[in-house]
């Protein structure tokens, strides 16, 4: 399945065009109108997709590397023994390339410090992402296209990073969002890099050094810091500005059986996200800080289809 979808690929970087969509006004939480999409999926896919999500990117506590030896030295070593934050991001279907990627980057972020008052940058700590340092071609958003790239797949730690960053109150000097929503993060909370282009910062504005640690399991990506001092309560919060409709496209594929469907990429809408945080310290004063807006086109639905013409 993974081979056939990564063929899948190829074959539509160049029909994975977005041409144009439907704006609405809202405030409610993005939502896909089913009845739209008339496709039948197999029982299989159905279950394959109600297994991904079961588990959902988020906050998290409980961390994979408590008992390695090496982590437990780095953080006696430093004196960083508090968990600021740490962040779970889990891939819905990765695709070959997109998680071994992933895992490797996590590999070289794991153990990086961060001094008070330095930047961090993913790009100068990490990439380039290239077959000389062992990663594999996976998929990449190329403007309103998807494409195969060496690397494909670090945007995760990106948008993963940025999601600890934000919950561990530090200043992110620079943050790009996905040209198309992503499924793995929240609408407003993902980052993408591209090497010599975009780049994921964050500024230690703390007094004492940031530890970060990382590690991939399977589907599942973790990333946390690590200093002396817990940081105050952050919340986020996002405003929907604008929904622009996903379209669908058809792709024939002649293997199926007469007039079946079966749903490739399950598209998102587009959006204008408005994003802030509420940051509320042991006092219970609360201030508000406002993030960047987000804005996403649309992603088609890509469906093959056997229909009889």
């Amino acid at each position: 399945m993974k081979r056939k979808h990564c063929l899948l690929f190829t074959l539509i970087i160049t029909s994975l065009y977005l041409t144009s969509c439907n704006v609405k006004s809202s405030e409610k939480e993005l939502d896909i109108d089913k009845e739209s999409i008339k496709t039948k999926i197999i029982t299989d896919d159905i279950e394959k997709k109600a297994s991904s999500k079961s588990e959902k990117s988020e906050k998290v506590n409980k961390l994979p590397w408590e008992k390695n030896e090496e982590f437990k030295k780095a953080i006696e070593k430093i004196e960083t023994r508090v968990l600021m934050s740490a962040y779970r991001t889990v891939l819905r279907d990765p695709l070959p390339g997109e998680e071994y990627n992933v895992h490797l980057a996590a590999k070289s972020l794991a153990g990086i410090v961060v001094p008070p008052g330095a930047v961090f940058s993913q790009n100068a700590s990490i990439g380039p992402y290239t077959e000389s340092k062992g990663y594999k071609k996976g998929p990449t958003y190329m403007g309103p296209k998807i494409t195969t790239t060496e690397g494909g797949g670090v945007c995760k730690i990106a948008s993963t990073l940025y999601n600890v960053a934000i919950y561990s109150n530090l200043e992110v000097v620079e943050r790009y969002n996905h040209t198309m929503p992503v499924p793995y993060v929240p609408y407003g909370q993902d980052a993408t890099v591209a090497y010599g282009f975009k780049d994921l910062k964050f500024k230690n504005n703390t007094d004492f050094p940031i530890l970060i640690w990382a590690e991939g399991i399977e589907n599942r990506l973790y990333i946390g810091f690590y200093g002396k001092e817990k940081p105050p309560k952050v919340e986020w919060h996002h405003e929907t500005l604008e929904i622009r409709e996903a379209n669908i496209q058809y792709i024939n594929n002649p293997k199926l059986k007469k007039n079946d469907e079966k749903m490739i990429i399950e598209g998102m809408d587009g959006a204008l996200i408005k994003s802030w945080v509420t940051i509320e310290d042991e006092t219970g004063n609360i201030k508000t800080k406002n993030l960047r807006n987000s804005s996403y086109l649309p992603m088609p639905y890509v469906i093959e289809t056997n229909k009889e013409k």
